[in-house]
């Protein structure tokens, strides 16, 4: 098993005043050579929006884009025509595909939104854009873990892309073996809260695991915990 360790402490940092983010990756002005991808897994940003700001729009091509809020609503707009208000327990996905314009922006004039923004590179270029989202309750992952993301499984938000986002709250002691679901693959563990151990590693809130040349992993909570855990092509392809 080879692992790669992004502490939280370890990450870029960017405050523009209406926005403070974290960077697992690099993105923007903060560039590490030895930090610009985990397999096809691009971006994970830590974004917290003040108050009535956010994302005016932009373009995007050729990129998988997760979205998920922690607290706080996410106002999206894009260029065909979509208008929707994603909420905490909400994941929603935009296959930038052929090119599309968005705009995200906190939804609400008098609290903060905070949000993981996740990039994917795609498993096949220029698709037509496509977009959707669905809610996931913290009830329906207590002490196992739920696919949020998949390529297969109707349940969760499609993905272009051979990889599977979960998500688990495990309660202190709990344990959950995860089984890395195609050959090849890799997973990168995001813990959102509280402190969990993989392997002989001990991970705290926002720290990073990358996990690759391995079939499974167990995981044990050493307190109450929620985490995240993106199974992701370690070989970047696309057509």
């Amino acid at each position: 098993m080879k692992t790669i360790l992004h502490t939280a402490d370890s990450r870029g940092h960017a405050n523009f005043g209406w926005l403070n983010s974290y960077h697992s990756f690099s993105f923007g002005h903060y560039h590490n050579p030895e930090r610009m991808h985990f397999g096809a897994l691009r971006v994970l940003n830590d974004d917290t929006v003040s108050a009535g700001m956010g994302f005016s729009k932009h373009p995007h091509d050729n990129m998988e884009i997760v979205s998920i809020p922690l607290s706080g609503d996410l106002h999206h707009r894009d260029s065909t025509g979509r208008d929707k208000i994603i909420r905490q327990n909400d994941v929603q996905i935009m296959s930038a595909g052929s090119g599309i314009e968005h705009s995200e922006m906190n939804a609400n004039k008098d609290k903060e939104v905070k949000f993981l923004q996740i990039w994917v590179f795609p498993k096949n270029r220029n698709i037509a854009p496509r977009y959707e989202q669905k809610t996931f309750l913290p009830t329906d992952r207590a002490n196992q873990l739920v696919t949020v993301v998949a390529p297969d499984d109707e349940k969760a938000v499609w993905i272009n892309q051979d990889a599977w986002f979960s998500l688990a709250n495990l309660s202190k002691e709990g344990t959950t073996e995860y089984t890395i679901r195609k050959n090849g693959n890799g997973v990168y563990v995001f813990v959102l809260t509280g402190n969990i151990t993989i392997g002989d590693q001990v991970l705290s809130q926002r720290d990073g695991l990358g996990i690759s040349e391995t079939d499974s992993i167990q995981i044990l909570a050493n307190t109450d915990a929620e985490f995240l855990l993106i199974d992701i092509p370690m070989k970047i392809t696309g057509e």
